[in-house]
């Protein structure tokens, strides 16, 4: 019997990447993948591993989640090491648990492997603590968006609190609607908002608001996703948020000097 190991990718970023994820990535004999997983991450993989793709985005689910717990099964009954690969962290928010539950109940060994989630990718990239003593005692991760476009169902009271830091992952259809709903609950309009595209890759952007103006309508622009929002005080110490992040020049034109050491140590590990 193979296993399957669930892996968090990170926000995107080679650099982001746990050692431990990469040295998985780099002894699995088949990759099953996301659509959120770089580019740069993609190519650590030796070119012989067996590579399957089973995206999804908003409105396009060409392989349902069925379908991929499934495989994940099916191909480690045939005797393979599975590695998962997701975008960010496999329990926030990426469906890992599902996939946890259907390949153990197959009776599979299977274990998490943690990635940076977009939240904490998003924050470090803008310079900005996401709890920070007399700004945020506590931080909230939520979803803006539910499955087969279903109405939000979340505890506004509870959510509308501003010594909160609030991050919408999924958020972009449905921000104007979140954001009149905290309102409503107390929290204060004029409380700061970060968007942020991208996280921690070249294509990265940012753009400031305060609640009350997406409420009115403000548009996050030409954002595409992953998109996120950082609502809380905190959100007002982050640096140039205008601005796409700088990406290393090493980075850009492949990988950081740094990052090649790690693969070459995690290739012996």
């Amino acid at each position: 019997m193979g296993r399957v190991d669930l892996i968090g990718a990170g926000p995107g970023d080679p650099d982001l990447l746990t050692i431990r994820a990469l040295r998985l990535l780099q002894t699995a004999e088949v990759v099953v993948h996301d659509r959120l997983v770089s580019d740069q991450i993609m190519e650590l993989i030796p070119a012989s591993t067996r590579r399957i793709f089973v995206g999804k985005e908003s409105g396009c689910h060409p392989v349902p989640q069925e379908s991929i717990n499934a495989l994940l099964v099916e191909l480690a009954l045939s005797g393979l090491h599975v590695a998962r690969l997701k975008g960010g962290d496999p329990t926030i928010f990426g469906r890992g648990g599902e996939e946890f539950e259907a390949v153990r109940a197959a009776g599979i060994p299977c274990d998490y492997v943690p990635g940076i989630t977009a939240a904490q990718g998003a924050a470090a990239s803008a310079r900005l603590p996401l709890t920070h003593r007399g700004l945020a005692t506590g931080l909230r991760l939520v979803t803006g968006h539910r499955a087969r476009d279903a109405a939000l169902d979340l505890d506004w009271a509870s959510l509308a609190d501003p010594d909160t830091t609030l991050v919408v992952y999924m958020g972009g259809a449905n921000i104007q609607d979140i954001a009149t709903r905290l309102i409503a609950h107390g929290m204060p309009a004029a409380l700061p908002v970060l968007a942020v595209s991208a996280a921690t890759t070249p294509s990265e952007t940012r753009r400031r608001f305060d609640l009350a103006g997406l409420a009115n309508g403000q548009e996050p622009g030409p954002m595409p996703a992953p998109l996120l929002f950082i609502i809380g005080h905190v959100a007002a110490l982050a640096e140039d948020a205008a601005l796409p992040c700088p990406v290393p020049a090493a980075l850009a034109a492949g990988f950081a000097p740094d990052f090649n050491a790690a693969v070459e140590l995690a290739s012996h590990d």
